[in-house]
């Protein structure tokens, strides 16, 4: 085990803290609303009907496009880049920021991504079908739409930053991944101010939902609301939602230096990999990827307040992580478990970033959200630590860990501390 020094024996213009954040979520457009979304028990799943694959469900966000955008630009961009313009503007917002006396050459953005550019062709080739697929009628959009970058980009164009940008493609892990990566880019001095999170658009591709009901993963339920279970016996799926997150992250010493508003620090991280299969969890490496964030933050597991599962309401999925934070967290009487995606669904890209946001709040109110639908728990995901319906005052979180993991076997767990 590689041993690192402890985060606050850093030099403060190494250690990262988040200042700010904006986001939207299918249960609220602000912090403060998803927040009380979660301790309301408030889901934001409902019906939903997309073409060739008919009625489902989803998490569906309705935040004001044209707060910080033109209708002419949401009409030439894409429903992501639209959702990460929303929560970058109002990260900056909330950070204090006034975005115009920034040096925008030193602004980075780094957005996580699960998926990026299917809905795009998936629209395109669904108008020229009608033209016989003629491609004089593909439009001259598509190709900057479905670009990698495009998200970060088209949050770039609309600020008019000039700093580094990029995504960073991570399956459902991305959300952790574009904090880690702002993070790092900010202790390597390549940025002096970072956009981080992920964000998603998921619920508009078909393939999406075609693909997970394939797999006899895609969950449904005769309420929509009741639809995300995580952990419970009968939980039969996902539920696909869209969303995002984005943080402001500073160096310590320069978030001193204007005398800003600390949210919380960014003490620790882990991310690998299980290299065992395309889909299927490996509990080992997920404990793993937990001990490399706590190791980097110090810490022991006794010291967590609160876990953050990544669990998406999978038979096998929410077992092997439940295994797995049993094998860490299993005999701290003090560590909560919880799970956002009850509330909303499954925002792919957004996931982790979305759910760290959904907890930053306990370091205030020292009260911790609650797993919803938790009607029958089935015992092989049962753990006396677990948050069940209803939130739980505890008197003072100081510590976050925030689980997120993917396909193709990729892990990210971080962690954050009460400043």
């Amino acid at each position: 085990m590689i041993s690192y020094p402890a985060p606050d024996q850093l030099p403060d213009d190494q250690r990262v803290v988040i200042t700010g954040f904006g986001l939207t979520a299918p249960n609220g457009n602000s912090p403060a609303e998803f927040r009380a979304g979660l301790l309301e028990g408030r889901s934001g799943v409902q019906d939903y009907e997309i073409r060739y694959f008919g009625k489902t469900l989803a998490g569906i966000c309705d935040f004001e496009v044209k707060r910080h955008q033109t209708r002419k630009d949401a009409r030439r961009g894409t429903r992501a880049g639209s959702v990460g313009i929303y929560c970058a503007n109002e990260a900056i917002l909330d950070a204090g920021f006034d975005l115009e006396n920034l040096d925008k050459t030193r602004i980075g953005v780094y957005v996580g991504v699960t998926e990026h550019g299917n809905v795009e062709t998936e629209s395109e080739i669904h108008e020229i079908k009608g033209f016989d697929y003629d491609t004089k009628f593909w439009s001259h959009h598509h190709n900057p739409r479905t670009v990698a970058n495009n998200p970060a980009g088209e949050i770039a164009l609309n600020m008019g930053i000039t700093g580094p940008h990029y995504t960073i493609g991570a399956a459902c892990a991305a959300g952790n991944a574009g904090l880690i990566q702002g993070l790092q880019m900010l202790r390597l001095r390549e940025c002096d101010l970072a956009l981080a999170g992920g964000v998603s658009e998921s619920i508009h591709t078909f393939g999406i939902f075609a693909g997970f009901a394939s797999q006899g993963a895609l969950a449904t339920h005769e309420d929509a609301t009741k639809a995300s279970r995580p952990f419970d016996i009968n939980r039969n799926g996902i539920v696909v939602a869209e969303g995002g997150c984005l943080y402001t992250l500073e160096r310590l010493s320069d978030a001193k230096a204007r005398d800003a508003r600390i949210i919380a620090e960014i003490v620790g991280y882990g991310m690998n990999t299980d290299a065992t299969d395309f889909v299927l969890p490996n509990s080992e490496r997920q404990a793993q990827c937990m001990r490399m964030a706590l190791g980097r933050a110090g810490l022991k597991p006794e010291q967590i307040d609160v876990v953050s599962t990544h669990a998406t309401g999978t038979g096998m999925g929410d077992t092997l992580e439940i295994a797995a934070v049993r094998e860490v967290f299993g005999k701290s009487e003090k560590t909560r478990v919880n799970n956002a995606k009850s509330f909303i669904g499954h925002t792919m890209g957004a996931a982790g970033a979305l759910e760290l946001a959904g907890n930053l709040m306990g370091f205030s109110d020292g009260v911790v959200h609650p797993t919803i639908n938790l009607d029958d728990v089935d015992p092989e995901c049962d753990m006396p630590q677990l948050v069940k319906n209803q939130p739980q005052e505890i008197g003072q979180v100081d510590y976050i860990l925030n689980n997120s993991f993917g396909m193709l076997g990729i892990n990210s767990a971080l962690v954050v501390k009460r400043v």
